[in-house]
């Protein structure tokens, strides 16, 4: 997730840091908490390269954010520029059920099952979520949408997990031993 242009394009007006902070937990249905602190050590980042700009301070005293040229462009490149999917973001679960099969002592079955459970719930809340209304306004939304879809998709893929686990248990299990001569039939 790209916090640096998500502040960027919320600054379409000068706003505070508290105030961006705000909106975007707003703009994400709150999925992301994004700590205060890291909003002004952003916004610094980007006034030192030359994409914000201090502009001004509000009537209650707060230093005031605004785009500069550079930044307005560095908003539209990211608008245009697709999401790339060519490096895969490292996924926690993916390497875990990696090293559970290289285990011997674990049960990755279980690892599954017990993953399985959690995402459910956490599908089941989202869905709570949704009925609520969370998600009406059209930004929450379709944050809410995709963690849906993305909880869907991770039940999916851990039911494939398992068929391939019962194929390669079945595959690796040794064969019942040939009769011999003179041993029973």
């Amino acid at each position: 997730m790209s916090v640096k242009h998500a502040l960027l394009a919320l600054l379409e007006k000068p706003r505070y840091g508290y105030e961006l902070r705000a909106e975007f937990e707003q703009r994400t249905g709150a999925s992301w908490p994004l700590n205060v602190g890291q909003v002004y050590t952003t916004l610094s980042r980007l006034e030192r390269d030359g994409l914000v700009e201090a502009g001004g301070t509000d009537a209650e005293g707060r230093s005031l954010y605004q785009l500069t040229e550079a930044g307005r462009v560095e908003v539209k490149g990211w608008f245009d520029t697709p999401v790339e999917r060519t490096q895969p973001q490292r996924d926690e679960l993916a390497i875990k059920l990696a090293v559970a099969v290289a285990v011997p002592s674990v049960d990755v079955g279980k690892v599954v099952q017990q993953q399985r459970n959690a995402t459910m719930q956490a599908l089941q809340g989202y869905r709570r979520q949704a009925r609520s209304g969370a998600g009406d306004d059209l930004a929450g939304g379709l944050v809410l949408d995709r963690l849906v879809f993305a909880a869907e998709a991770e039940i999916r893929w851990l039911d494939h997990c398992e068929s391939r686990l019962r194929r390669a248990a079945t595959s690796t299990a040794p064969e019942p031993a040939e009769p011999t001569e003179g041993g029973p039939r």
